[in-house]
């Protein structure tokens, strides 16, 4: 038998990835994801979060959810698209940096002004802003926990 501190967990982590995959699914078929899908999208607002513009391609990856060869493929299909620029790591032969190019900054404040328009005509009517507030700080205590706090932004 199961422990009720335990199933409680548990239930709280299934509620939690369920609702995940219920808004990310609604938040998949927005419009503003026309011009380039979602996981390409969340590379070029990941890349917004460097704060020297240039990330290794591993340290990238950390904040996705795929694996590193179909991020390597990913930032290649972005290459040849214009939207970001890939150079050798200055410290390591094998490394590779990423960064945004000017096109792919632009349209990923493009896409981005429109899905944060479409997270909020979703969430909103659903949640008050304090239970929203309450959300915001639960979901980082967990990434903070998980991760650590160095690895919670760039």
């Amino acid at each position: 038998m199961v422990e009720p501190a335990v199933r409680l967990t548990a239930e709280a982590w299934e509620s939690l990835f369920r609702a995940q995959v219920a808004v990310m699914r609604r938040l998949r078929n927005d419009p503003s994801f026309k011009k380039l899908a979602i996981g390409e999208y969340d590379v070029l607002f990941n890349l917004t979060r460097c704060p020297t513009g240039w990330t290794r391609l591993n340290e990238l990856n950390r904040h996705l959810l795929i694996s590193q060869p179909s991020l390597s493929r990913m930032v290649e299909r972005l290459e040849s698209k214009g939207l970001v620029q890939r150079k050798q790591a200055p410290d390591d032969q094998r490394g590779v940096m990423v960064a945004l190019t000017d096109d792919g900054r632009e349209l990923q404040r493009d896409i981005g002004a429109a899905h944060v328009r479409a997270i909020h005509s979703l969430l909103s009517p659903l949640l008050a802003p304090g239970e929203l507030e309450q959300l915001l700080v639960l979901t980082q205590r967990i990434r903070e926990g998980v991760d650590g706090p160095e690895r919670s932004d760039y």
